[in-house]
């Protein structure tokens, strides 16, 4: 995943309404820190954008380098703490600090995709890039400059791709709507602690409180990835089987209808086995002609970018469908051409 959610909680709040002013807001920040840093079963602690990992919220923007480079790329407010919260690893340069979140210039980390997109090889520390971040007007738009490069992570599930991300410090305009707090705890912590400090932050903030467990909002992201593949999966499964049992069916009854020929077949020689594999033979040559059909239309897929995926995974898929198909009408095919061989040439001759 590339860094560490195990014992990692998130504190969710609705900052105080009448804290509005920039140094009222600052001291408000420190107190909280310090009362939760007093308690020994938190080890690190930061403040953060809502978009933490595992969550439900995203925030981005296009970001661009030069005239003709121009990603999106997600957008996360970050404390000075934050890469210790989650043990996240720094790639080149520096993390975020306090004193960046009062510079002129605007400061920001990015991870190690962005810096493969817009920077082709080239190290991203020292440069600056253009951003369309709502709000800003077009002088603020172009400062953004890059201090650190974090390595990847995988913040959107265990079955999403690792996306495009820079990491702003909190500055004064986004503290006042802060309201998310990380907090590194130590392992073993149990729910007496998290009621106690459920507790102590209803006393110090006083407003709507939430504590989550990244672990957990794990298992809650996954599950709206492998939900719909489940239930993809069980009508797949039984549209298979009601193609697996048609085949069957059409072929047993090709056979019934077929038993003089196999019979005269097997009176002037034929063996059980040739005539199991001219069955098999011929249920795999129409499987053919269909499935030469149905690639013409499913190579139109990587052709036309449906879907926006990779034309690598619409090859793969293809050549494993029809592997899978012809598996499943070798396998339709057998028992009949097994009961194929079996007819006696008399008694079939003496049918017909």
């Amino acid at each position: 995943m590339g860094f560490v959610y195990e014992d990692v909680w998130s504190v969710n709040f609705t900052p105080p309404e009448n804290i509005t002013n920039a140094d009222s807001v600052a001291i408000f920040h420190e107190a909280l820190k310090n009362t939760l840093r007093s308690m020994p079963q938190i080890t690190e602690l930061s403040f953060s954008g809502n978009n933490i990992p595992f969550s439900m919220n995203t925030s981005n923007t296009a970001v661009s380098y030069g005239k003709h480079k121009k990603v999106m790329a997600n957008v996360y407010n970050a404390g000075e703490d934050y890469l210790k919260v989650l043990n996240m690893k720094m790639k080149s340069g520096r993390w975020i600090t306090k004193a960046d979140a009062v510079s002129k210039n605007r400061i920001i980390v990015i991870n190690s995709r962005l810096e493969s997109e817009l920077f082709d090889g080239q190290s991203a520390v020292g440069k600056t890039l253009g951003d369309d971040f709502p709000g800003l007007d077009q002088q603020n738009a172009s400062q953004l400059h890059i201090v650190g490069v974090v390595e990847n992570i995988k913040d959107k599930g265990s079955y999403q791709e690792i996306e495009s991300g820079m990491y702003h410090p909190i500055d004064t305009g986004w503290a006042r709507w802060t309201g998310t707090i990380l907090l590194k705890v130590k392992p073993g912590t149990d729910a007496t602690f998290e009621s106690k400090l459920f507790k102590t932050l209803s006393n110090t903030i006083g407003t709507n409180i939430e504590i989550e467990h990244l672990d957990k909002k794990l298992i809650s992201k996954n599950k709206i990835m492998v939900v719909p593949m489940i239930i993809a999966g069980v009508v797949a499964g039984f549209l298979i089987i009601n193609v697996a049992l048609g085949l069957f069916g059409v072929l047993w009854y090709n056979i019934n209808k077929r038993r003089g020929e196999i019979g005269l077949r097997r009176a002037v020689g034929a063996t059980g086995n040739s005539v199991s594999n001219q069955l098999v033979g011929e249920a795999l040559v129409l499987a053919t002609i269909s499935l030469l059909l149905g690639c013409f239309f499913a190579f139109q897929f990587p052709l036309l970018n449906v879907f926006d995926l990779a034309s690598g995974t619409y090859i793969a898929a293809i050549v494993l469908s029809v592997i899978f198909i012809y598996v499943l009408v070798t396998l339709c095919a057998l028992y009949p051409g097994k009961q194929a061989a079996a007819i006696y040439p008399a008694v079939a001759l003496h049918e017909e």
